[in-house]
């Protein structure tokens, strides 16, 4: 005897909060205000599906139209709540943007943890689990690429930086010109480029060290979830910063200073050289400005934009 199974479809708003089709979700709930009790197949409602998969801007916008407060205490039929579906990791990196550290950070930024009711924190599922067990074995391997990319990363930079802070504190030492028997002071102290140099051989060696500390608190650093949401992102935005600018007050004390060993009529024809000794700097700033505008905008976007690469229908 055949029997006959009836399987609960997806209606059409939990479809379009699947996909984050903000339009259609807003359009439904003005026309049929009910369609906010739909579940599919699993008892997960709308708000549940949006913050499943990650759709941030439909999730905002459902919390933002104050629903009724049994939306928020919805449990599908796993016993799992708002705050256990956000925080599993599929296989698929969700976030628009590359690199593990920088999606471990868009993890932590999810704000769906602030929009629920405080009860749902306590909240055991089926199988015991509560939203942060969930979320700490879902991110064990996204922690641990992150955590070895930033130590990779900090360390090579940490090199650099330890050459430039060497040969900036090499060129501070240096007097170019020598010092006057008498006073004690620079015999080039009133030529202007002698203030430049002396400055940015200053400056470069302020700022390497500055970034050599930057990197080695990423290197010694504890390097847990948490960490991910602003220390570390921050510590290698900072440092980073601090590379760039001492490199460039680096090559700006060099090419100051090199201007003294020079003839007059030598001193303007050298600024092509200057400018082609600048390349190779140059190149790696080409490199590397990727990874410091990708660090730049995922600390100034508060709401992580969801990558449609591929989705699970």
């Amino acid at each position: 005897m055949d029997t006959q199974v009836f399987v609960r479809r997806e209606t059409p708003i939990l479809v379009a909060a699947k996909m984050g089709i903000l339009e259609m979700v807003h359009k439904i709930l003005d026309t049929f205000p009910v369609a906010i009790q739909d579940m599919d197949s699993s008892g997960k409602n709308v708000l549940m599906l949006a913050a499943e998969n990650r759709q941030t801007t439909v999730f905002d916008y459902l919390v933002e139209k104050e629903l009724p407060e049994f939306v928020f205490h919805q449990l599908d039929d796993q016993g799992n709540s708002i705050l256990h579906l956000a925080a599993v990791l599929e296989e698929l990196l969700p976030w628009r943007i590359p690199g593990a550290a920088l999606q471990m950070q868009w993890e932590n930024q999810v704000h769906v943890k602030h929009s629920v009711p405080p009860l749902c924190f306590a909240h055991n599922n089926a199988k015991g689990e509560t939203p942060r067990m969930i979320f700490t074995h879902t991110h064990q391997k996204l922690v641990k690429d992150g955590t070895d990319w930033l130590i990779k990363t900090s360390e090579s930079c940490s090199v650099i930086a330890a050459l430039i802070a060497t040969v900036a504190f090499a060129s501070s030492a240096t007097m170019p010109g020598g010092l006057k028997e008498e006073t004690g002071y620079p015999v080039l102290e009133n030529h202007p480029a002698f203030h430049v140099f002396s400055i940015t051989s200053l400056v470069a060696l302020t700022l390497a060290v500055t970034a050599l500390v930057f990197f080695l608190s990423i290197i010694t650093s504890r390097c847990q979830e948490r960490d991910f949401k602003v220390t570390l992102p921050r510590m290698l935005l900072l440092g980073l910063t601090s590379l760039f600018a001492s490199i460039v007050a680096m090559l700006i004390s060099f090419c100051a200073g090199h201007t003294f060993i020079l003839i007059d009529k030598l001193r303007f024809a050298a600024i092509p050289i200057y400018g082609v000794a600048c390349i190779p700097v140059a190149f790696f700033a080409l490199v590397q400005l990727p990874l410091y505008f990708d660090l730049l905008r995922a600390r100034l976007i508060k709401v992580p934009l969801r990558s449609y690469k591929v989705f699970n229908h």
